[in-house]
């Protein structure tokens, strides 16, 4: 069975909503050459586009919180469902805050190198993200 302490650093630095908590936890716990498959801002990647990804989350959602519905592990790699809840105070994808809650689900898949954070991917529901938010009719 995986080790998942360095993801659980990660998820409760992330509850805290201390984007400079975030930060530092993210230096400590994942590899400095993070590989990062999901949609990352462009012109940066590994652990500068997972730096720059909770930097835009938690300043339009400074208190998002990530509950783990399930944790299965496999070998060197752990899979995480999560729902995601927040309330829009910030901009977020060109959108001024709203004031509205979201609640929306994601699913990653971490694999652990050295009792770091080697490789992440991720699928989360951004249409209901935005859907929420009242930026898309569908």
């Amino acid at each position: 069975m995986s080790d998942t302490s360095a993801f659980s650093r990660m998820h409760e630095a992330v509850n805290s909503g201390d984007l400079e908590l975030v930060e530092k936890t993210i230096d400590e716990v994942v590899d400095p050459g993070l590989v990062f498959h999901a949609p990352v801002p462009t012109g940066v990647s590994g652990v500068q586009a997972l730096k720059q990804v909770w930097r835009v989350l938690l300043t339009a959602f400074p208190d998002l919180r990530v509950e783990i519905e399930d944790v299965v592990t496999q070998g060197d790699k752990a899979v995480y469902r999560n729902t995601v809840t927040g309330t829009h105070l910030g901009e977020y994808r060109g959108l001024a805050p709203t004031g509205r809650s979201v609640r929306y689900a994601e699913m990653f898949i971490v694999r652990l190198a050295g009792g770091r954070i080697a490789e992440i991917w991720g699928v989360v529901d951004v249409l209901a993200q935005l859907r929420q938010l009242g930026a898309v009719d569908v």
